[in-house]
């Protein structure tokens, strides 16, 4: 509790007493991870009451295709409506799946309204047809630490039905992504990822275990969910696979064709291309060159540029075009350090803002792969509340929220921490900040970010063994006066606070709140 609290009485009742008692440890069961009846969930059970969730803006280019599915948690069925909506696009009032076409070049405020048997609600929602796109982080799932290279079009079918059926895209995922091993192979232990790497006309052939990419996107698209694909622009991608080299263009045409709307575009072997040319000018090339390409054609596609971070590339990724952007290695292979992951991708909070997003890679809780063994998925040993503080992370350094697990055995653990809708926004805040770090110990920090309705959301890490009490005062938080603190895993009033904060932090987590002024 604050130890420095002081109740305003002559503000408030005799009920707001409860404050004094000691707030509850945050800290979390130590029970076999996979446990999950053992196990204590941060976050609520949704209302029934319908909750539009998702971004309050969103980036479209005009005349080309828009989908949108909004993301609502409540009872189903839910009736949707939009006042505003521009007259190229369309509601279905029951999936609530917005499709058209982007309207011209502007700003268009639409209020979306939910209803079904228990309420209804109401959400501003800002249309900004332009040059920008992914005005949010993006958010979605990837196949690659849990499939690697066993993926088929059917696993990504069955991640398209998770996200609907978990309650994933009822708080703002949306794309399914298909990562490295989806084309033919020159050589690999799988005869059906061996063939022809181009036909004859050049265009790059998909192996047998994606028979028709077309039908695939469309049945992600129906759902109101977007796809996701991955090449490199070297002759080979990372797993051996064919590469875009010298079919660049006709590759991304290809892709758009197929119906796609995000591609991530992989280092690997143009390594060798590039040889000894280190510069920042050989690391943008083929960056650069993808971007132009992506920009002239008539679809939405978000481009992830995955270099790495080499060549301090967030300070230049959104010149060549990209969205987001990786700023190390894969974290597949150091997920006991997302602390320093996340402090490092920090230092680079002022290279990132709407449209152009630091990526410090993605989320893997739940069942996913051995990285350096590229093994089937397993339970995570991670932690519980490390789970929590690890989204804590993402969250406050406006990272794209992309999952990578194993979306055929999301368990209600898993899902309590993927799916907060509150932690979300805090991600996809309009503003699109990424949160300051204060030192408190080498052990304990506090992660600062500033927010678009003018509050704060404060994470309070423990990177110990131990649990641990951490305080903030007004003064290195920058604010003054009497506040109100939201609990935001726990989705619960904590009550007006003076001067300070002080909580109980449990090993490896973190305590997140928002804080606004009264």
């Amino acid at each position: 509790m604050n130890k420095n609290f002081r109740t305003i009485f002559f503000v408030h009742s005799i009920a707001w007493l409860y404050l004094f008692i000691p707030l509850t440890s945050f800290a979390v069961s130590q029970a076999t991870p996979g446990s999950a009846g053992q196990r204590e969930l941060y976050t609520p059970a949704p209302h029934p009451y319908p909750r539009i969730n998702g971004p309050q803006v969103y980036g479209c280019r005009p005349g080309h295709p828009f989908l949108y599915r909004i993301p609502c948690q409540g009872l189903r069925p839910i009736t949707f409506s939009a006042k505003g909506l521009p007259k190229d696009l369309k509601l279905d009032p029951e999936s609530g799946i917005i499709t058209g076409q982007t309207p011209p070049r502007g700003e268009y405020l639409v209020i979306l309204q939910a209803i079904n048997s228990n309420g209804k609600t109401k959400r501003a929602f800002k249309i900004v047809a332009g040059d920008k796109l992914a005005l949010t982080p993006p958010m979605g799932w990837n196949h690659w630490y849990a499939h690697y290279d066993r993926i088929t079009d059917e696993m990504v079918r069955q991640a398209a039905d998770a996200m609907i059926k978990s309650g994933m895209a009822d708080v703002g995922y949306q794309y399914v992504n298909i990562d490295d091993c989806w084309m033919n192979a020159p050589k690999n232990k799988d005869p059906e990822r061996v063939g022809a790497l181009r036909d004859d006309n050049g265009n790059i052939v998909p192996n047998k275990h994606f028979p028709d990419m077309k039908l695939l996107t469309s049945f992600i698209h129906t759902k109101g969910l977007k796809a996701g694909i991955y090449t490199s622009p070297g002759t080979l991608t990372c797993g051996g696979f064919a590469g875009a080299w010298q079919h660049e263009e006709q590759d991304a045409k290809q892709f758009a064709d197929w119906g796609f709307d995000f591609l991530k575009y992989d280092w690997c072997s143009y390594e060798k291309i590039a040889g000894t040319d280190k510069s920042v000018e050989a690391l943008q090339k083929p960056y650069r060159q993808m971007g132009t390409i992506l920009k002239s054609l008539d679809r939405d596609i978000v481009f992830n540029l995955c270099q790495y971070g080499m060549g301090e590339v967030w300070k230049w990724g959104g010149e060549v075009g990209g969205h987001c952007w990786r700023t190390s290695g894969d974290l597949g292979f150091e997920l006991d350090k997302i602390f320093d992951v996340a402090l490092k991708n920090s230092e680079h909070r002022l290279n990132s803002k709407p449209g152009e997003w630091n990526d410090p890679d993605y989320i893997q809780i739940g069942w996913i792969g051995n990285a350096s063994k590229m093994g089937v998925p397993q339970l995570t040993s991670m932690p519980d509340a490390m789970q929590y503080a690890y989204l804590s992370l993402w969250s406050l350094m406006a990272a794209p929220l992309i999952y990578s697990g194993d979306m055929s055995k999301l368990d209600s653990f898993t899902l309590n921490v993927l799916c907060n809708p509150e932690v979300i926004e805090v991600d996809q805040d309009p503003l699109g900040e990424c949160g300051a770090v204060i030192k408190k110990t080498d052990a304990n920090f506090l992660m600062v970010k500033d927010l678009a309705d003018g509050s704060k959301a404060v994470g309070f890490f423990n990177r110990g063994k131990e649990e641990v009490e951490i305080s903030a005062d007004w003064k290195e938080l920058q604010l003054a006066g009497i506040q109100t603190i939201r609990d935001l895993w726990h989705e619960k009033e904590l009550g007006l606070y003076v001067d300070s904060l002080t909580f109980s932090v449990p090993p490896q987590g973190v305590v997140l709140v928002k804080i606004a002024k009264k």
